[in-house]
């Protein structure tokens, strides 16, 4: 099956909107994407092995969240390099090395980038009191109250999941 046609729809900062049409396939076509940069998730560990999160309000859901650090690659930077810089901004914890555990899809239905999950471990504060990015508030915790959090569901960000089963995978925790 061949796209025949391909069309951006809408653009804004974050996402366009692409119509697609197919050689074969629905007669109801065009069949509509998200296009939007390429994004990492780390799981970071704390020499404690404490599990780094950061809350913050997701207007979106209309509430606040507890995530992993994360954030979308910027025009030019590695994946390896946004991972770093994200885990600074959200949490002024910084990480010597971090490890790919997977480049995911994170939805093939509807958007067209991929998922960068990493891992770092022994992560260290970058300075005594870390500025933050404006609106985040860090959440250090047990690996034992993260599991809860997951269970109680107030860890529930799906794609956020998929790094922590990765890593447990690994037998990284």
């Amino acid at each position: 099956m061949d796209i025949i046609e391909r069309n951006k729809v809408f653009s804004t900062p974050w996402f366009d909107v692409v119509a697609k049409t197919l050689s074969e396939g629905n007669p109801d076509a065009p069949y509509y994407n998200l296009e939007l940069s390429d994004y990492v998730s780390i799981v970071a560990l704390t020499e404690q092995r404490e599990i780094l999160l950061v809350r913050q309000y997701r207007p979106t859901v209309e509430r606040y969240t507890l995530e992993l650090p994360s954030g979308h690659l910027e025009p030019g930077e590695s994946p390896e390099d946004t991972a770093k810089r994200e885990l600074i901004e959200e949490t002024g914890y910084q990480a010597s090395t971090v490890e790919l555990l997977g480049n995911l899809i994170p939805d093939s239905g509807r958007l067209s980038n991929r998922l960068w999950c990493y891992f770092a471990t022994d992560v260290t504060l970058s300075c005594p009191n870390p500025v933050l990015e404006a609106g985040i508030e860090l959440v250090v915790c047990s690996q034992e109250d993260f599991v809860q959090y997951i269970l109680q569901q107030q860890f529930d960000h799906a794609l956020h999941l998929a790094p922590i089963l990765l890593a447990m995978l690994n037998n990284k925790f």
